[in-house]
């Protein structure tokens, strides 16, 4: 056992004191030490119950004979932090929260991990931790929270923020704001649509690191909390099998997420977190790859924002295994993977029926033939952009309008608020990459300010920044190269005609190469918004959006 180098010997007699000094009995330290990775915080609604999973993961852990030691995570709430300086630092704590749990992890030299997270970047943080440390380890979500309820139609997060944008349009009174201020949030839990938290909690199911309901069982189901219990349990068997990450998180592993991801509609930043643990594992995702897989993946849900369900709704429907058993009957699975259950991907979604076809539609009338997200490539994205297909509406799939060209967030909330975009529009953020914002804000607001003022199905925004999975449209983000580092982005000019296809994958505006080479010699980088802290540190090493926003020594 790798505790042995804390718990046995006589070199290690000076260790054990100090696990005296904190209660730990000799029968205790006889049995393997299993670290529970708690991102409980009382600032993430989605954090506040985790003090609840982790007192039933013990207890599992306990029962099946190993002994639980408990040490925390950091996690950011994205809506919190939307629209301000603090969104810059939602996507950088993923690596804060990798790189924590590594030190804590070797350090103390724990023999198994249990990750308890919940919410946006501390699921993939955690992750890639887990890849990066090889050692067995299982994933426990806290859950999503239930679908809010105002006039009488379930409403979530994305709601909240597009009345917002309905009030600025004069479409709503401040009243009718406040009642969904006061109900789209009802409980705990990650919310409630299929945003990027619980599409992470999603595909930990699908890649095998979490056992069947991780993704969907709300927060307040005692259903949850025998979850983590059996999570527990099933780490001392992972131990004892020697079954780590990266026996789980093979290649074929990672292109069963992005299939699960396609044919869910999950959030865009899925697109920057499974390259970025795929590269702590030891593989390649380029994805480019993603495409390949959209072609071929139908799309079976249109859980909010892109339609009327929630993730209660996925649950009751047959969860995650029931879509991976769909998507099995066209053989477009690997099932042979063993997983974090102790079991193959086939075992564990035989018999995983789909109980409610207006949830989950039936591989045979899918919502479409093609995959929930698109990666987009053009003179204007070289590398790649990223949209949420499956949020856009048809009259958005092909579109050309001029440019509206914005160097901050701010500055184009600002004039989509004071009506100066109009339809046919096409915003342009830049200067808001993973390098350049720092951080790679998401654009929630702005996207949710569209939708609200009537314009959702007659405006398109591209940005070099991410969107949150709340956001819905014509919302192209991750365009890469990013403008701090010279891209193309950078060089497109109010009123160029931009050109969006998302059905041929294609994004260009219509300047010549010649034209975009005069502009590029002209082009000077920005001085670093920021010089000082993490961010300034993390944006020396973060590479673009399509590389996963990994970072890299220079």
């Amino acid at each position: 056992m790798r505790s042995d180098n804390v718990t046995k010997g006589m070199q290690q007699a000076p260790h054990r004191s100090l696990f005296n000094a904190l209660g730990y009995t000799k029968e205790e330290l006889d049995r393997p030490l299993i670290g529970i990775v708690s991102s409980y915080n009382e600032i993430v609604p989605g954090h506040m119950n985790l003090d609840k999973i982790v007192e039933a993961v013990k207890q599992g852990v306990s029962m099946a004979g190993g002994t639980p030691i408990v040490f925390p995570a950091i996690a950011v709430c994205d809506g919190i932090a939307m629209g301000h300086t603090g969104m810059k630092y939602s996507l950088v704590t993923r690596d804060l929260i990798c790189d924590s749990t590594e030190c804590m992890a070797l350090a103390h030299q724990f023999d198994a991990l249990v990750m308890v997270p919940n919410c946006d970047k501390n699921v993939p943080g955690l992750l890639m931790a887990a890849a990066r440390l090889n050692i067995p380890t299982i994933f426990v979500s806290g859950g999503p929270m239930l679908a809010g309820h105002v006039k009488g139609e379930k409403r979530s997060l994305s709601s909240m923020f597009e009345a917002v944008g309905a009030y600025a349009a004069g479409k709503m009174s401040e009243e009718d704001v406040t009642e969904f201020e006061n109900n789209v949030c009802p409980t705990c839990g990650s919310c409630s649509g299929m945003y990027t938290a619980n599409s992470m909690n999603c595909l930990t199911e699908a890649i095998g690191m979490g056992l069947k309901g991780n993704g969907t069982i709300p927060a307040v189901y005692s259903q949850r909390i025998k979850l983590a219990k059996h999570a527990g349990m099933k780490i001392m068997e992972l131990l004892e099998k020697n079954i780590c990450p990266r026996d789980i998180m093979s290649e074929k592993a990672f292109l069963n997420a992005l299939t699960v991801d396609m044919a869910l509609g999950c959030s865009t930043n899925s697109m920057l977190h499974l390259p970025a643990i795929a590269h702590e594992a030891g593989v390649e995702l380029n994805l480019d790859i993603a495409n390949e897989i959209s072609a071929k993946t139908p799309n079976l849900c249109h859980l909010a924002p892109a339609g009327p369900t929630y993730m209660e709704d996925l649950n009751e429907a047959g969860g995650v295994y029931a879509v991976m058993n769909e998507l099995d009957k066209k053989g477009l699975l690997y099932t042979d993977l063993i997983t974090a259950t102790g079991k193959t991907v086939k075992e564990n979604i035989a018999g995983c029926q789909n109980r409610d076809p207006q949830v989950i539609r039936p591989v045979e009338n899918p919502y479409s033939e093609t995959g929930g997200i698109a990666v987009l490539k053009g003179n204007l994205a070289p590398d790649s952009g990223v949209v949420k297909r499956s949020a856009v509406v048809p009259e958005m799939m092909v579109h050309s309008g001029p440019a509206r060209v914005f160097d901050c967030e701010e500055d184009a909330i600002e004039a989509i608020k004071g009506g100066k975009i109009v339809a046919g529009d096409v915003v342009v953020i830049r200067y808001e990459g993973p390098k350049g914002g720092p951080g790679m804000r998401e654009m929630l607001n702005p996207t949710s300010a569209i939708a609200g003022m009537g314009l959702g199905s007659s405006v398109a925004l591209i940005t070099d920044g991410r969107f949150s999975g709340a956001s819905r449209g014509a919302s192209i983000g991750h365009v890469s190269p990013e403008a701090a580092v010279g891209g193309p982005i950078a060089l497109v000019e109010e009123g160029d005609m931009i050109r969006i296809n998302i059905p041929e994958n294609t994004l260009n505006v219509d300047i010549s190469e010649e034209e975009m080479e005069q502009r590029r010699a002209k082009w000077q980088p920005r001085e670093p918004k920021i010089t000082t802290g993490y961010l300034a540190r993390y944006a020396s090493l973060v590479t673009s959006g399509n590389t996963g926003a990994i970072l890299k020594n220079n």
